[in-house]
Formats: C-alpha cells, structure tokens, sequence
C-alpha cells in the first residue's frame, strides 16, 4: 500500500441530549406543583454543560423545549424578587427551603418530608451518611405520622438542606466551596445555611441559558427545540396516524381534532419565537415532541424552517421497505417529497446509557460504548453519508449513575474526542462538512420514539379518555374565541393555556403500567389545567373533570420517567 494513501474519513457521531419538563405551573395560582424545573436545572442542565465545557474536543446537540427555558425563567424571576423585594416563592419545596419559619402543621410537614424523600435512595440519600441518617428518620414519620409531634424544626431544615445538596450538580460538588462547606458541617443547619443554598439555586439556574449560548456561539453545541408545550403533532393532524402503526388501536370518540393543523403550526412557530429570545439564534434542528413524526408532520417541520428532524429507529424500521436491502441505516433519510433530512436514534446504544450503564464501572461502560460503534463503524463503508445517532432524555437517567454520571459522561467526551476513527460532531457540522446524499423513501409511516408508536398517548381507555376531554375542551376555545369578546389580555392567557393541555405529558402517565402516585399527580395537574382554561374562558366547566381519569397501579422502570424504546406494556 503506498505511505501516503489517504486514511479513511472518521465515522461521525451525535451525542443528542433532550431537555425537556412539562409546564408544572399553575398560572391562575402561581403554585408550581412539582420541583422537577429546578431540581434538574441545578443538577442536570448545570453537570452537561460543565462535561462539553471542560472537554476541548466535545461536541454534542442539545434540545430545549421552549416551555422548560420559560419556567427556567420564572424560577430566577421568582428568586430575584424573593431576595430582593422580599417576593414570595410559587415552588413549595424552594420556598421550605429559604423561608425562615418552616410548617408546624404535621400534614404540611408529612408532605414536606415526603418531597425531601423523592430522590434516588442508592446513589443520592445513601451516598452521604447524614442524609441517609435523615432519611431513616423520615421513613419512620411517613409511616408512624402520629409521631410528628416530636420531630423538631432542626429536622425538617437538616432534611431540607441535604435534599437540596443531594440534588447539586456533581461538577458544583466539586467546585464550589460553599457545597463543601455545607456537606462538611452536616447538620445543624441555620437559616444563613439555607438561604444561602437557594441563592447558589438562582445563581445556578442563571446560569443555564448564558453557558449553552456560550457552547452554541463556540461551535461547541447545536442548540434545537421541541414544539413549544410539547404537543404530539402528528395526532393534534391526525389521530387516525395512530392507526399506521397500531392499525387494531381503539381511538378517542373524536379523531379529528379541532383546527389540529393551525394548532401544530403554532406550537412550532411559538416555540421559535421562544427559543430565538433566549438564545439569539433560529435552530434549524427539531426534537419532535417524544420523537413523534408523521408525512404530514414532516411538511408542517420543513414549512417553519426546519432543516433537520430526528426520531426513533422503530419510525425508521416500520417505514422502510421490506422488499429492499438497506444496508447500513445509520444515515440520513427523506420520505416522499418533504425536502427535510430525516435521522433515527440508535435504540441500542442509547438506551444501552439510559437504562444498563448506570451498573458498569464509568470506563468499562464507555469502552463497551465505544466498541459498539466501532464495530457500526467496520460495517457501515461509506462514512461521508454515516452518522451515529445517540439520543436520550438529558436528565432522567443520570441520578441512577454514581455521582450523577460524573465518571461516565468526562470519560465519554474525553474518549470520542481522542478517538482517531470516530468524530464527535453537530447535525450542522455533518451537513455542511459532508454533504451526505439522503436516502429517498416513499413514504414515512407515522410513530414516535417509543415503540415506534403512539401507544404510549393514545389507544387505550384512559389516554382516549384524556383526548375526548382536550377536544371538547378544544371546541369550547374555539367558540369563545371566534366572538372576539374575550379582551387581549384573556385572550393571550387562554392561548398559553389552551398549548398547556396540549403538551404530551399528560397523556404519558395515563395507564396502569405506571405509579399510582405519579399518575394521581398527573391526572389531578391535567385536568387542573383543563379547568384553568375553561376559567381563562368564563365559562363554567363541565362536571365530567371532577372525575379521575386514571389510578395507575404499576411499577414502571425508573419510576415511569423513562421509557424503554421496545419495552411493552403489561
């Protein structure tokens, strides 16, 4: 072989972490009902963004869905004014945490230790001997409530405070010596100790959207979104979609939903809007919501602007022909004449980190990793056209690793960024450095990530069920709407409204596969919203939210946050 034959080009590889929470706001009240926004801002968005940041060579896509930056935002909005002009604090649990007085009502304080209990027991209560203490205590309580009465006030702030630090990012552990210094002392917490805890909050959480423009302005990052309140748009098109995939599934008595289209359309351009305030920049890559795509779908994708889109192999699996012999998938598609470029998770690989790593020591996961794409590598020739795809949830999985996945994700960028056969890289970089020639299909059968269907948010009794209340819902907007009664400012709050019930979540937790107490907290949060809009409306809601939609029962995997791309349900 001659000394100066060109080595083959490297295999590319997209790292595509998905950052998203559903709107847990109450926007007649202010109440915020979950913590999820902040607890996974100052542990999860703040630790990714510290893992490409150290990492000269790191490349990686992250996806916003607009309605997280927005409660990212209500956060620092609502702890500026907190420690400024003595403002309250809409997050229960935040504000335990920096309000002097704590409840003396033993079933305000039953629910405050329960919250400080919602952590991973293994890698976050355990890990530290103080918490783990508490901890122990707290269980007691929860079981014995009666003997609340002898729980002190000194508790409850010890409670609180190794909550929150059990929360903290593990680059902050390690690099702030105020975390240090509170997990040094252990106990006995004042109120300077706490608010000064909420304040590293703000700070944190300040921080986030400054550090990923940072990334993005450095070429470091490619920032891309999700449809504004997460909607599945190929059901607010379609709810027969559903049937392509499932063709025996039951669907919603209504299967047309009213003025779907404008709807999905808004979703996507709001969410622009949103998106280009916070960041400064149009994304020209879409997460759909959950991954859900359709042929109508994508027209609707490349019409706002869209470059890119990404789903899940099973999409690609039940689209392609069975007749033609496909050869390597890891590359890009188009479907009929939608002039969009089309990818497909590798569900192997990343659900290999969702769900396996966590148990490996962080090398010998990375290395099992790295073998694997190797050997896609060997198999897949033509690397111009090639592309790894690795796309997951950015923040469930990781409380399930020791350290918060510290070990694996430094060892992870550090070893591709070295790798002299495989390139991290951005879907920007890739189209414009290789020019790949999308492989033309037909026609792409609809689905989302998750199985490769809509299983997940229609076609059972219960998910069907939340569907018939959204349309009905749906048609009363759209009536008080079209009189133009309602003045500007009703208006403009039914509209935000009326994009809460359409997120997906919702219909996500509707099922008996899952926990019975995250589906009440759900099922409760959805038809609050439903009821909001109706008053947002002024009209009276209709008795039929009174009633639960769904009990739950299940033991899901990892508490039902994470979904297995194959797992079936039981």
């Amino acid at each position: 072989m001659p000394s100066d034959a060109a080595a083959p080009a490297p295999m590319r590889v997209m790292l595509c972490w998905h950052m998203h929470q559903p709107e847990y706001r109450n926007l007649r009240s202010g109440k915020i009902h979950l913590p999820w926004t902040y607890l996974h801002s100052i542990k999860d968005y703040v630790d990714m963004a510290a893992h490409i940041e150290a990492v000269p060579g790191a490349r990686a896509v992250v996806n916003f869905a607009p309605i997280l930056l927005e409660q990212i935002q209500f956060y620092v909005d609502q702890l500026h004014q907190f420690f400024d002009d003595g403002g309250s604090l809409g997050d229960p649990l935040l504000a335990a945490l920096a309000e002097p007085v704590l409840p003396s009502d033993r079933a305000a304080q039953l629910e405050l230790v329960k919250a400080c209990l919602r952590a991973n027991r293994e890698r976050m209560i355990d890990r530290f001997a103080p918490f783990a203490r508490l901890a122990g205590l707290a269980q007691h309580y929860i079981e014995h409530p009666e003997g609340l009465i002898y729980a002190s006030s000194q508790f409850l702030a010890d409670l609180l405070v190794w909550y929150h630090l059990s929360w903290m990012g593990e680059s902050v552990r390690r690099e702030d010596p105020r975390i240090t210094a509170l997990e040094d002392k252990g106990g006995n917490y004042s109120i300077h100790d706490r608010r000064e805890l909420a304040h590293i909050v703000l700070e944190l959480m300040e921080s986030i959207v400054p550090r990923y423009r940072a990334l993005a302005e450095a070429g470091k990052v490619e920032l891309i979104m999700s449809p504004y309140a997460h909607p599945i748009v190929p059901l607010l098109l379609d709810m027969e979609s559903a049937r392509e995939a499932m063709p025996d599934a039951p669907l919603p008595l209504h299967t047309e939903y009213p003025g779907g289209a404008e709807r999905a359309d808004w979703h996507l351009e709001h969410g622009l809007k949103v998106f280009e305030r916070f960041f400064g920049q149009r994304p020209v890559g879409l997460w759909p919501s959950e991954g859900g795509v359709s042929q109508a779908a994508l027209a609707h994708f490349a019409d706002a602007g869209f470059q890119w889109i990404a789903s899940g192999e099973g999409v690609l699996n039940n689209s392609l022909s069975q007749t033609t012999d496909h050869g390597c998938k890891h590359r890009l598609y188009r479907f009929g004449d939608v002039s969009l470029h089309c990818v497909f998770r590798d569900d192997g690989l990343s659900d290999l980190i969702g769900f396996n790593y966590s148990e490996w020591h962080g090398e010998d996961a990375v290395a099992n990793l790295v073998g694997h794409m190797e050997h896609i590598a060997e198999l897949c020739k033509d690397h111009k056209d090639c592309l790894i795809s690795v796309i997951l949830d950015g923040e469930n999985a990781w409380e399930y690793y020791p350290e918060n996945g510290y070990h694996f994700l430094s060892h992870l960028y550090q070893k591709l960024a070295e790798h002299p056969r495989l390139q991290l890289t951005t879907m920007r970089d890739f189209l414009a450095e290789c020019d790949p020639e999308p492989r033309p299909e037909e026609r792409l059968t609809a689905g989302s990530w998750v199985y490769g269907s809509f299983s997940t948010w229609i076609g059972s009794a219960e998910k069907n069920r939340g569907w018939d209340l959204l349309v009905e819902a749906k048609h009363c907007y759209d009536q008080v709407m079209a009189t133009g009664k309602l003045p500007d400012h009703d208006r403009a709050l039914a509209e935000q409204q009326m994009a809460i019930c359409e997120g997906s979540d919702w219909f996500w937790w509707f099922g008996d596969y899952n926990p019975s107490d995250s589906v009440s907290l759900f099922d409760q949060l959805y038809r609050e919203q439903l009821a909001n809009l109706y008053h947002c409306l002024h009209v009276e809601a209709p008795a039929s939210l009174a009633e639960v939609i769904s009990r739950g029962g299940g033991a899901h995997s990892r508490g039902g946050v994470m979904r297995h791309h194959d797992e079936q349900h039981h």
